[in-house]
């Protein structure tokens, strides 16, 4: 490389070091775990698991028997009349009555065909199923922090690669300044050189606001202030080294979406199971512990008080519901149907993003090799021109064309990275493996 152009590439390099002095080094695996704690999808989701196994109780399966305290008081003023057998009335007006009942009482269902335990196997299968739904909302929100992450990386090496064309425009101005102030040179190259740079400048300010607003993006995606400052990796590393058939059998096991079509036929089948037992009696135990008493203004009896216990039970079996339960059990064996059919489809839809995945991977890992030659041979020749500008045996718009070809080709390279940056993360989240 020039002398020249190496000196001004590193007092470039210094002011850029300088403007990040004192920023936030985040690292990926940093970000992540920020989003694990933070993000509020992530939050949410987790909450609903924890009802989901709060909802895994004996109680709410009916396998628990009930108790319930009661009061009853009623009270009535009226005027009353009373004709006995031998004739003679009794009238009063105004006649208070009152009667106050209270006490405990228990209900136990003993047996309802097996519903409970189906039921209470349900739940179960549920809390299974909000913890797939978690397992998925974490992936998703992991893979938009890994995106976000890695469009930063990208974002930063096309700002430095910006910032080296600016130092060569700055460079070819001062050739051009000297050469027209020698009489060597005309007014025109000078202009050509200053307009080229102020659009490299403007090119700058625009990825700045690209690199600024990628920020504000992954701090959304962390759950923390958009204002918070930071810094990123200088390299994007793929890891080149999938394989289709090992990522296809990881996601027949680890895939969420396929996982929560699973357990809805689980889900199903149980529910199945809970219909088939309204076809079996139910039966309930009874008891309690009761107080009453009552007054009364009027009749042979003024007062009365009891307490004790009752118990006993009740039994009560379907016997013919308009043909209801044969309807509820077909519907339900439809519903089974209906989710194995789910479960086929989430394989094929699987298996084809799989398989469109991979092969965009491959075709990013080429590209990957053929951005980073194009690089290479790019810069060779921008060394080779510049040479050749300087003793004049070049245009200015050979030169230029040299230098936006170089420009060009680093910001080929970055996107291949981060395409295929891309492509390695959404086939680990489909596959389940994102390592978090």
């Amino acid at each position: 490389m020039n002398i020249k152009v190496l000196f001004f590439s590193l007092i470039a390099s210094f002011f850029c070091s300088a403007n990040i002095v004192g920023q936030e080094v985040l690292t990926i695996e940093d970000a992540m775990k920020i989003a694990l704690e933070n993000n509020f999808e992530i939050k949410i989701a987790k909450n609903n698991t924890k009802i989901s196994e709060t909802n895994v109780t004996f109680g709410n399966s009916g396998m628990l028997p009930t108790a319930t305290a009661n009061v009853v008081d009623n009270n009535s003023i009226m005027n009353s009349s009373q004709t006995r057998q031998d004739g003679t009335t009794t009238k009063l007006d105004n006649a208070k009555n009152n009667s106050l009942t209270y006490g405990v009482s228990l209900g136990w269902t003993v047996f309802d065909g097996m519903k409970m335990f189906a039921r209470h196997d349900q739940l179960k299968e549920l809390q299974k199923l909000g913890d797939a739904e978690l397992k998925r909302t974490i992936l998703v929100k992991i893979g938009q922090v890994n995106s976000a992450y890695y469009d930063l990386v990208q974002q930063q090496q096309q700002l430095a690669a910006l910032d080296t064309t600016i130092v060569i425009s700055k460079q070819r101005l001062t050739l051009a300044q000297n050469r027209f102030s020698i009489g060597k040179a005309s007014k025109l190259e000078v202009l050509n050189a200053q307009v080229d740079l102020n659009s490299d400048q403007v090119a700058l300010l625009r990825q700045k606001e690209s690199y600024a607003n990628a920020k504000i993006l992954l701090n959304q995606y962390l759950a923390r202030d958009p204002k918070i400052d930071f810094k990123v990796t200088d390299e994007v590393t793929v890891d080149n080294k999938l394989v289709l058939v090992d990522l296809m059998e990881l996601a027949k096991k680890q895939n969420p979406a396929l996982e929560a079509q699973i357990i809805n036929k689980r889900i199903a089948e149980l529910q199945l199971k809970q219909v088939r037992a309204d076809r079996y009696p139910v039966l309930r135990l009874t008891s309690g512990y009761n107080f009453s008493e009552s007054q009364s203004s009027l009749g042979f009896t003024s007062e009365t008080s009891n307490r004790g216990l009752n118990y006993g039970f009740n039994a009560s079996m379907n016997i013919f519901d308009g043909f209801n339960q044969h309807r509820n059990e077909k519907v339900a064996k439809l519903q089974i149907e209906n989710t194995k059919i789910a479960i086929e489809q989430q394989n094929l839809i699987l298996d084809t993003q799989l398989s469109t995945a991979f092969q965009t991977y491959l075709t990013n890992l080429e590209l990957i090799d053929l951005e980073e030659d194009n690089e290479a041979i790019a810069k060779q020749n921008l060394d080779i021109t510049l040479d050749k500008f300087k003793i004049g045996t070049i245009t200015t718009i050979d030169f230029r064309t040299a230098q936006l070809n170089y420009v060009n080709a680093k910001v080929r390279y970055s996107n291949a990275q981060y395409e295929a940056k891309l492509s390695e993360i959404a086939l680990k989240e489909l596959a389940g493996n994102i390592n978090f």
